[in-house]
């Protein structure tokens, strides 16, 4: 019987395993099994917590529901970054991911500051399947085009909309998550800016479908809607689940992502009951 722990950022939940004491056998299958929300668990992304490697605190992977690895997740870091903060004593710690190393810190009133890098906005980067301009990226299906896309860990395109209650998003999402333009697949943004400082955002997640809020999501939206001139670089991203502030520093180019995290339960699982 293995510990897990349940836990969300604004309702995008996982399930947090900790293999830093000594391996699991955790398999893509085994993750997608234990992440079915009606034969297993059940979560957005499933975590694993691996033996920190110089530089860092903690090794954070992530699998999707459907096995595959991502390469960042913004509402997971804040969340691991709270376990191993309060494990140490600290109020600043190091996540690393498959993507990179994210610095996060505790703020007052439970909430956590992540910083999820520079984003990155070459095509190769995103990356596409052929050159483009990803501020403009040639793409369209029925009521939405003219997405802008970067990699924050990940690949995302956003969508500008003037009303997000007048799209069917699961009837969108699938086919331009896979759209040929993505050769890895992609997270898909749907956004209505209310107001410089002001977006409203549902997020189609690559290989989850519609969560109530994303990490990632919301910094690419942020980032893309400030280089089209559309918002501030500074903003509070409003997602289903709740509001992230957002900032994408000048200084340095990072941005920053602040929100709350919490534990929904804890319990133990067999993991070769999934396998």
């Amino acid at each position: 019987m293995v510990p897990f722990r349940k836990m969300h950022g604004l309702g995008n939940d996982f399930v947090v395993l900790d293999a830093r004491a000594a391996p699991l056998p955790v398999t893509p299958a085994l993750a997608a099994a234990i992440a079915d929300r009606h034969r297993g668990i059940g979560c957005d992304q499933f975590i694993v917590m691996e033996p920190p490697p110089s530089g860092a605190d903690v090794f954070m992977r992530i699998r999707n529901p459907d096995g595959s690895e991502a390469g960042a997740c913004g509402n997971a870091t804040r969340c691991i970054a709270s376990l191993v903060a309060d494990e140490l004593g600290r109020d600043r710690v190091t996540i690393r991911t498959i993507a990179g190393d994210l610095p996060v810190e505790r703020l007052e009133g439970g909430l956590w500051r992540a910083d999820m890098g520079a984003p990155r906005l070459a095509w190769r980067d995103v990356p596409l399947a052929e050159e483009a301009d990803t501020l403009h990226l040639p793409l369209s299906l029925g009521p939405v085009a003219d997405p802008a896309a970067c990699s924050m860990g990940n690949p995302h395109a956003t969508f500008f909309v003037e009303d997000l209650g007048a799209l069917d998003i699961p009837a969108l999402g699938p086919a331009l998550e896979r759209h040929p333009l993505f050769p890895d697949r992609a997270n898909i943004g749907f956004a209505q800016v209310e107001a410089p400082g002001r977006i409203r955002l549902v997020m189609w997640e690559r290989g989850a479908g519609m969560t109530l809020a994303c990490g990632s999501g919301a910094c690419a939206t942020l980032v893309n809607a400030a280089r089209r001139g559309l918002a501030a670089r500074r903003a509070t991203v409003i997602l289903p689940g709740g509001p992230l502030e957002m900032e994408w520093r000048e200084a340095d180019d990072h941005v920053l992502m602040t929100g709350p995290v919490a534990t929904a339960f804890i319990g133990t699982l067999d993991l070769a009951a999934f396998a």
